[in-house]
């Protein structure tokens, strides 16, 4: 096992009461590609910075390739890689710069591990004399990577690696760690993105500091419960007051251009058309639609809502 987790809890503030992670308890298989998926302020930043041994948990214990965060944190070092989210690179180091800093660090030189990152560092190796800060969005990831990855580390940890990046930048990010995967590295990466669940070989939701299910993205999108409808009217925002007052309508929320509506109980589209003609609505489209990731997550959320929270 690549990476455990068992019941790690961490708060923080004066008297304790900001809870950004609450039992939490995952695993990750070596040679896995396992996405951490959820919004901002789920706790995704403060489960890595533990992991790779930046903050202590105030409960729980975790290892990575068998080494206690606590205990080993100088041998983990040694055998992880890290992308934090903000740039963290130096900015006025120009390109090669940096990737030759991070080698040294690591007692180990850019030629050494060359074919590791040969594929990625092509990209940018024409502009290798230029500052590290004047570089674009996309080529700031590319250089991060490479620095994350020229010791050749067991397990590499990415955290929100794509956001902020333009949709071709993020294409090619993944077709990266993809061959990364393939060559037996194990990859733990974090994203706000539920489009970018679908690219992992197995996820884990989280929200509120608290993991709501782990499993593939196939069998999470089967075991998403009723029916999904997507509606389009030509007024959008009353559509969306008016269905959340439908009976068989569970919760409904804006989704891209049309508003995506769980629904139990419904027989036939007809009955939600009708209703919004009802209620003086223009150019109905109601069409039955398949689940994504983020429906399962709101579902998710929606259940886990309803749930009392446990005592800290």
């Amino acid at each position: 096992m690549a990476i455990s987790i068992d019941r790690i809890s961490k708060s923080y503030g004066e008297h304790k009461d900001v809870h950004a992670l609450r039992e939490i308890s995952l695993s990750v298989h070596t040679g896995e590609l396992f996405g951490l998926i959820g919004p901002d302020g789920a706790g995704k930043t403060t489960l890595f910075r533990i992991l790779t041994t930046l903050v202590l948990p105030d409960r729980g214990s975790a290892t990575v390739e068998g080494k206690d965060v606590r205990d080993d944190f100088r041998d983990i070092r040694t055998m992880v890689g890290y992308m934090p989210g903000r740039f963290s690179l130096y900015q006025d180091l120009s390109v090669e710069e940096n990737l030759r800093f991070f080698a040294t660090i690591f007692h180990t030189t850019i030629e050494e591990n060359y074919e590791l990152i040969k594929d990625i560092y092509v990209q940018i190796e024409p502009f290798k004399k230029r500052r590290a800060g004047d570089l674009s969005g996309g080529m700031k990831q590319k250089l991060a990577l490479c620095c994350a990855l020229i010791h050749r580390p067991k397990v590499l940890f990415l955290d929100e690696p794509t956001t902020g990046v333009d949709v071709v930048s993020r294409k090619e990010f993944w077709a990266m760690l993809q061959q990364l995967k393939k060559q037996g590295m194990t990859i733990f990466v974090s994203t706000p993105y539920m489009d970018e669940a679908t690219l992992c070989d197995r996820i884990a939701l989280i929200q509120k500091g608290s993991i709501m299910s782990v499993d593939t993205p196939e069998n999470l999108l089967n075991k998403y419960q009723g029916d999904l409808w997507g509606i389009r009217t030509e007024h959008m925002y009353k559509a969306l007051q008016d269905l959340n007052n439908f009976p068989s309508v569970t919760e409904c929320y804006t989704f891209g251009a049309m508003h995506h509506a769980q629904v139990s109980g419904l027989q036939m589209p007809a009955e939600l058309h009708n209703y919004l003609d009802r209620k003086y609505h223009k150019n109905i489209r109601v069409e039955k639609i398949k689940p994504t990731i983020e429906d399962c997550f709101m579902q998710l959320m929606q259940a886990d809502e309803r749930e009392p929270v446990p005592n800290e």
